[in-house]
């Protein structure tokens, strides 16, 4: 997952591999870090970083690191999509996964249900918000990969539309 920090309106490039914990290889504009990530509960986490440790609190209007609030914005994958061309991807099964972490809220299809491009499929809730994510083709869900209640990262297939 790719983050852009707005510090002191300058833009920091923050990559970081999903959703896991523990000691991750991070990348701040081009420098690689080794951080210890543990989730406190969803939404904060405790980050050690060269030996200090901060605590971030992700909420409707940025992060807050140690009492510091920034802007950030999400790298989105999914913007390549309208740049692959009409009707591209419509063929075999197409995975719907996580745009950011946050937790599964509702399942609004079954495996086996038929779908219309554009129903919703799933609900998660993220920093406060919940996000209805929906099929990118008419067909019929494959397979769905989580729970209510279910925590999920960035990049996690939920549900599969064939």
């Amino acid at each position: 997952m790719t983050v852009w920090l707005d510090v002191g309106g300058k833009k920091v490039r923050v990559s970081l591999p999903g959703s896991r914990e523990g000691v991750v290889a991070a990348e701040v504009d081009g420098r690689a870090l080794t951080a210890d990530v543990r989730m406190l509960r969803p939404g904060v986490m405790s980050l050690v970083v060269e030996g200090r440790q901060y605590r971030c609190v992700l909420d409707g209007d940025g992060v807050v690191i140690d009492g510091r609030r920034f802007g950030f914005e999400v790298e989105d994958p999914r913007s390549l999509q309208g740049r692959r061309g009409a009707g591209a991807g419509t063929d075999g099964p197409r995975a719907v996964k996580a745009p950011m972490p946050g937790r599964v809220v509702r399942i609004l299809v079954k495996a086996g249900d038929e779908v219309g491009q554009g129903q919703g499929l799933v609900v998660i809730e993220a920093m406060k918000m919940q996000n209805e994510l929906k099929s990118p083709k008419a067909g019929r869900v494959a397979k769905v990969a989580v729970a209510v209640d279910d925590t999920v990262g960035s990049g996690d297939v939920l549900v599969v539309v064939e």
